[in-house]
């Protein structure tokens, strides 16, 4: 085996293994910021323990939909993770317009989610559901506008078309190098990221994973009905999903180095995402729902300007 597919398993592996660490990181900051102890580090391990040891209540009105939806979203969030370059080394699953597939995985995971939430007959599910539709679709063409930024960038570096349109080459530590070179400007891009990041993991200020709100919750009242294993594929999937934004912005700000020490940064640069996130939650309280789309615009505005940008050079 080529060391190149040593180091991608090898972070693979990791981001597998330390996922449920970021919510761990960000409760712990928050906690700091209160001037409270807090939850332990691992606390999120220690519930995934609990829950896979736990037996689960199914409602008379839910069908194999509700039971199988969990599932369905944890592989689609795997299966696009597996898609990212891992440690400046490319998927092995790498194909033109990767992006794409990855994009409309994690689309797909939230559609299960929103169905399992359909399913149970709950009205009050029933809105959290519309609301995630909202602002996903909000969301999908800011993210899919920021890639074609990062097209740009790539083939403006003399990548030919077949290899500029992968998430290997878009993020495989060439965008930082351009920065590196005078390219300031596409700074803006992890900024969309980041804010991206929140709005698709329904952290604050968009959505806030500790309420029990009526009026507020977003993400939590579609889950409110799960319980045992499929209530802890549930929280594993959504910190593999968090990993999966926090490796984004980490391979646009990672340089092209070599395998092993790229790999290492990386992964320094996803845990210390969390602290960031954690302290965002800590400085900002929730947005009015109605100015979410406003702040989704702005991350469209500025990925607009970071395109017009890139191609006055």
């Amino acid at each position: 085996m080529s060391q190149s597919l040593v180091v991608y398993f090898v972070q693979l592996c990791l981001a597998l293994l330390l996922a449920p660490l970021l919510p761990g990181i960000i409760n712990r900051v928050k906690a700091i910021f209160a001037g409270r102890h807090g939850k332990p580090l691992l606390q999120t391990y220690y519930d995934l323990a609990k829950l896979l040891r736990k037996g689960e209540a199914l409602s008379q009105t839910t069908t194999w939909v509700f039971t199988l939806a969990p599932a369905i979203a944890l592989v689609a969030t795997l299966c696009a993770l597996a898609l990212l370059p891992l440690g400046g080394s490319s998927s092995p699953l790498a194909f033109t317009g990767d992006f794409v597939l990855a994009a409309y995985l994690l689309a797909l995971g939230r559609f299960a989610t929103m169905l399992s939430a359909l399913d149970t007959g709950s009205s009050f599910e029933g809105m959290g559901a519309s609301r995630e539709a909202t602002f996903a679709a909000l969301a999908e063409p800011v993210l899919f506008l920021t890639l074609m930024v990062l097209t740009s960038l790539s083939l403006n570096a003399g990548l030919d078309t077949e290899h500029a349109l992968s998430l290997s080459a878009l993020f495989g530590g060439q965008s930082a190098d351009t920065w590196l070179g005078g390219k300031i400007e596409l700074l803006l891009v992890p900024v969309v990221f980041f804010i991206l990041l929140l709005v698709e993991n329904c952290r604050i200020p968009v959505d806030d994973p500790n309420t029990h709100l009526e009026l507020t919750m977003i993400h939590e009242v579609m889950v409110l009905d799960h319980s045992g294993p499929n209530l802890a594929i549930i929280v594993y999937g959504t910190a593999l999903k968090l990993w999966f934004f926090a490796a984004l912005i980490a391979g646009l700000m990672t340089p092209d180095l070599s395998p092993w020490p790229q790999a290492a940064l990386r992964t320094g640069i996803v845990l210390l995402l969390s602290v960031l996130v954690g302290v965002t939650e800590s400085v900002m309280a929730r947005l009015r729902m109605q100015r979410v789309p406003a702040l989704l615009g702005g991350a469209a505005a500025m990925s607009a300007l970071a395109l017009i940008l890139s191609q006055m050079r």
